[in-house]
């Protein structure tokens, strides 16, 4: 972990743009500062105008009054508002920040870490970075003005009786240290138990309809509940040393008090001053316990944004997918898999020693049981994972060589599982690069994916907005659309995960028409456990356990009376 000085640093490099604002919040806190010294000053000229009897004076008291009332309310509305304008833009910079850096991350890291955690960092961690820096230096400049004032008018009246209360001020500081690294502590157990509630509301909305169909309320609730009480305890731990930490300073200010009033009232030290300069000064001493119990509690929120700083920039630094790549070719479509190898994070060989060319234009079924390597396989056409050793070339290119934004243009791929976003039908087939489409290509698209006429039966038609994950659709239905993505791209390498596996028989039997017309003049790789959208397959290649177990046609691997035909047996699990 970073060192606390160099993450601070780091962080206030993000308020550089904002200094000409930052001026103007330091003029605003510095005008109400001014006004407290001016309190303890004015109190000392109406107590000597009375003893006086100066009655000039005591005619334009009131009138200082409102007019220092005034300018302390102007200093700290002026201070007050742009720290928000400040904070507000820190927020938005550093979340935008965070959200492209997440855009760039391999696909490991969303395997290793969960939604919750991950939109955790996103909304509640870059919120607490506010903590460290505008909240916490507002605090330090509004509240260290008035200090500095205070002390300034303490010294100069008496100084030798402000000695007393500096004595204290390594105490003060040892015990805020000593605070600070508890809370630091618990403001990191805070942040993680938050993934935790966050992860908990995310997977019990997206799951709703497993949850409500085997009666998973009780115990949703109960996981939610617990989560959330740690997060309520550790909370609250951390509040009691916050508020400790406050009322420990405080006796050892009123310590401090205690001594100067006792050597203020000893008759030798009256002699020297007036009533009024002694009323200014017990009065100007006793103001110091308020921005200085304000200083202490920074603390804690310093401690708060800093462990949520580290958690950012540690996201911030993690390594992209790696995009060395420079080449843009137009690719042809011809894949060749030489002695490749791929393991994950774990240390489980997906793939083992697998050797295959596919040649432009031919379509290759992959089949095998569950866990055979079959999708992870396809994952590293794309690079959602990256091969541990061996080569992979698309045409004559390695598929280090191209950059990464080309390669994934250049490749459909259609996943079981259906991933729609709360748009327009119209938007979810136009998705990203495909967004300048015409209405006629995604209407021809959707016709070719058998999609067209339930769209039209939909309230807006294309227009029609899907809602979140398209749950408002069948299965089916929003697989025809993710094909009709797919369809539209009109990439030389079309790749089929269980593309088929959430279509009835009807809709499958319209599908494969449209599959087979768009599979012409371009590479296919099929993935599916059902026979009818293989069984046409230039090549069939059975794998288990990461590696290829037989390889031909249809009739061929039948033939053999192998694996293959064992599967063919059991008509593919259907």
């Amino acid at each position: 972990m970073k060192p606390d000085v160099q993450v601070y640093r780091r962080l206030l490099k993000y308020l550089v743009p904002f200094w000409g604002l930052a001026i103007v919040v330091f003029i605003g806190f510095s005008i109400s500062a001014s006004t407290e010294v001016a309190v303890a000053k004015l109190l000392e000229k109406i107590i000597n105008a009375i003893q006086h009897r100066d009655t000039s004076f005591t005619t334009i008291f009131p009138l200082l009054v409102v007019g220092l009332v005034f300018f302390r309310g102007l200093g700290q509305y002026i201070g007050g508002y742009y720290t928000a304008v400040i904070s507000r833009h820190l927020v938005f910079n550093v979340r935008q920040e965070v959200f492209a850096k997440i855009l760039r991350l391999p696909s490991q890291y969303f395997l290793d870490n969960t939604s919750g955690h991950i939109t955790a960092k996103i909304m509640f961690n870059v919120e607490q970075l506010t903590a460290a820096t505008t909240e916490s230096l507002r605090t330090v400049v509004q509240q260290g003005l008035i200090t500095l004032g205070l002390l300034g008018f303490l010294i100069y009246t008496n100084w030798r009786l402000t000695l007393c209360i500096l004595i204290f001020a390594p105490l003060i500081g040892f015990l805020i240290r000593k605070a600070g690294k508890r809370m630091r502590k618990l403001s990191i157990l805070v942040q993680d138990t938050m993934g935790d509630v966050n992860h908990v509301v995310q997977e019990t909305v997206s799951g709703n309809v497993v949850v409500k169909g085997f009666g998973g309320q009780s115990y949703e609730h109960e996981r939610f509940k617990w989560h959330s009480m740690e997060n309520l305890r550790r909370g609250l731990k951390m509040t009691a040393i916050a508020q400790l930490n406050s009322p420990v300073v405080q006796l050892c200010m009123s310590m401090a008090m205690g001594i100067i009033i006792w050597i203020a009232l000893r008759p030798e030290i009256l002699r020297d001053i007036s009533a009024g300069e002694f009323v200014a000064y017990i009065t100007a001493a006793g103001m110091l316990s308020k921005p200085i119990k304000a200083l202490t509690e920074v603390n804690e929120k310093m401690q708060r944004g800093l462990a949520a700083a580290h958690s950012v920039f540690e996201l911030l630094d993690m390594e992209e997918e790696g995009n060395t790549g420079t080449l843009t070719p137009k690719l042809k479509g011809n894949v060749h898999f030489n002695n490749v190898n791929m393991s994950y994070s774990d240390g489980h060989n997906a793939i083992k020693n697998f050797t295959l060319d596919i040649k432009a234009g031919e379509t290759v079924a992959l089949v095998g049981r569950s866990g055979a390597g079959k999708s992870s396989l396809v994952n590293l056409l794309v690079r959602y994972q990256e091969i541990s050793s061996g080569s992979l070339m698309l045409d004559e290119y390695d598929i280090h060589d191209i950059e990464l934004n080309n390669l994934r243009t250049q490749i459909s791929m259609v996943n079981q599982q259906v991933v729609l976003f709360n748009r327009t039908v119209r938007e979810n087939i136009a998705y990203g690069q495909l967004e300048g489409a015409s209405d006629e290509d995604v209407i021809a698209a959707a016709k070719a994916a058998y999609a067209h006429d339930f769209i039209m039966a939909l309230p807006e038609g294309y227009n029609t907005e899907l809602g979140a994950q398209g749950l408002n659709l069948s299965g089916g239905q929003r697989q025809r659309i993710a094909i009709a993505r797919a369809i539209l791209k009109n990439a030389p390498i079309l790749i089929l995960d269980e593309a088929t596996s959430a279509l009835d028989n009807e809709s499958e039997y319209f599908i494969q028409q449209a599959f087979d017309a768009a599979m012409q003049d371009r590479t296919t790789i099929v993935i599916a456990h059902r026979l009818s959208t293989i069984e046409n397959a230039d090549r069939i290649v059975v794998m288990d356990q990461g590696s290829i177990l037989e390889s031909g046609t249809h009739l061929e691997l039948l033939a053999q009376k192998g694996t293959y035909f064992q599967l063919h047996q059991r008509n593919f699990e259907e």
